[in-house]
């Protein structure tokens, strides 16, 4: 089963994603995406570090994520991919896309459009049990700022794109999930 995991800054939605990984039953390979760049993030990622279970594998990928998956998929695993957010701004970032968007040009990013449409296509064909942890940013004001409004409208892009692959969507605000889709229950 794949399924995704969205919610806001600090909505339980990583801690609803290990407890799911956890009640698995399968062997969890927690996929990093975060890049410890400043002593704030350095924090943020020992915080997520002590919280897992010893046992579970680690694995950090900033920006092949989906060729990252096809490698770690398996019948009897559990890939827990956290999150989608930092592994898009590190897409953004690392190819063209924030560079045009701060100069006012088009996006033509082929790092970024590559990365994106490979997961699509590699979720429903990887084994195994596939969580990823995405962060829902478009609830608020449109940001000022040309890179900050290219970010969250590619979230937004992203998140529905996965959802549309997923056979579980699971919206966590307030520590409290909310199934917005849900797999056929047998009769």
């Amino acid at each position: 089963m794949k399924e995704l995991i969205l919610g806001g800054a600090r909505s339980g939605k990583s801690q609803l994603a290990e407890q799911h990984a956890q009640e698995s039953g399968l062997k969890v390979i927690y996929v990093a995406t975060a890049q410890a760049l400043d002593s704030e993030m350095a924090r943020r990622v020992a915080h997520h570090r002590e919280r897992r279970p010893a046992a579970w594998g680690c694995v950090e990928e900033t920006l092949h994520l989906p060729q990252r998956l096809r490698e770690l998929a398996a019948p009897d695993t559990c890939l827990l991919v956290d999150c989608l957010t930092l592994w898009l701004s590190n897409l953004l970032f690392a190819g063209q896309a924030a560079t045009q968007a701060d100069a006012g040009a088009s996006i033509d990013c082929p790092l970024f459009r590559e990365q994106t449409a490979a997961l699509i296509e590699a979720l429903p064909q990887l084994p195994g049990r596939i969580i990823l942890v995405s962060n829902e940013v478009g609830w608020g004001i449109v940001p000022m700022h040309p890179v900050s409004r290219l970010f969250t409208d590619e979230q937004g892009r992203l998140n529905q794109r996965v959802a549309a692959v997923c056979e579980r969507v699971t919206l966590v605000a307030a520590g409290l999930p909310l199934i917005l889709k849900a797999p056929p229950t047998s009769a």
